[in-house]
């Protein structure tokens, strides 16, 4: 039985009452939220394994759209079944498998295209928790309409030399209990950066938290966590508002 790598209960959430809408793009759903002013600029967040339904990553749209952006959460599961927080970690590597964090070029494409075309925006980027994490380390690498990216807590994605040379600058979240991601992963990821890596990028480590740390909504925080909570998320912020 693999260990269940979230120190949090993620079924227990306090209700939130969502300030967007869901639009139906292509062959996809999606969750929008728009500021009350009009912007060209937009950010695409990519959404954990519990899905673009999740209450705590619609929080996480509403609050970014809050700072005066476009805000899209798709649902890059396409309709299936996203993990389940009832599901058995035992049969997680098999889900993932059918889940797959760098088959997401399709999707993202159909976004971007909808962003452009439809919102009119002109300036982009895309943020992304755990499997939305590993999925936006991808996208930086293909993508140069992507502008600005933030990958929380992604499992760090590594088998050439490619992986590392980023189109946009990027920052990199990680908590310090994470123990789905070792200390050592971190390390190798900021010295293949510092050799490959043409653009800005930031790594940072926050103290005593675990995976999927940045998500939660006030109420459902701990007292001793809010403050890195809190801080950030205002570093995932001010890094979209130095570049986008």
């Amino acid at each position: 039985q693999m260990a269940d790598p979230f120190l949090y209960d993620t079924g227990e959430r306090s209700h939130y009452g969502c300030l967007g809408h869901e639009v139906q793009i292509e062959h996809i759903k999606a969750y929008v939220c728009r500021p009350s002013f009009f912007t060209d600029k937009a950010v695409i967040v990519v959404h954990d394994i519990f899905g673009w339904l999740f209450p705590d990553i619609r929080y996480i749209v509403d609050l970014i759209a809050g700072h005066g952006y476009i805000t899209i959460c798709p649902d890059f599961f396409k309709g299936t079944e996203p993990w389940k927080t009832t599901d058995h970690w035992a049969d997680f590597a098999d889900w993932m498998k059918h889940h797959d964090p760098m088959k997401v070029d399709r999707e993202a494409d159909v976004v971007l295209k909808y962003l452009e075309e439809q919102c009119g925006a002109k300036k982009i980027g895309i943020v992304g928790f755990s499997w939305g994490g590993m999925a936006v380390h991808h996208l930086m690498l293909k993508n140069p309409q992507l502008t600005a990216g933030v990958s929380l807590y992604g499992r760090i994605i590594r088998d050439s030399e490619e992986r590392y040379n980023l189109l946009n600058p990027t920052f990199f979240i990680f908590g310090e209990k994470d123990h789905t991601i070792s200390y050592d992963q971190i390390t190798l990821l900021e010295e293949k950066l510092k050799q490959y890596c043409k653009v800005a990028y930031k790594i940072k480590v926050y103290p005593g938290q675990v995976h999927g740390f940045a998500q939660l909504k006030p109420e459902d925080m701990k007292p001793d966590d809010k403050p890195y909570i809190e801080e950030a998320r205002k570093d995932m912020i001010d890094w979209m508002k130095m570049f986008i």
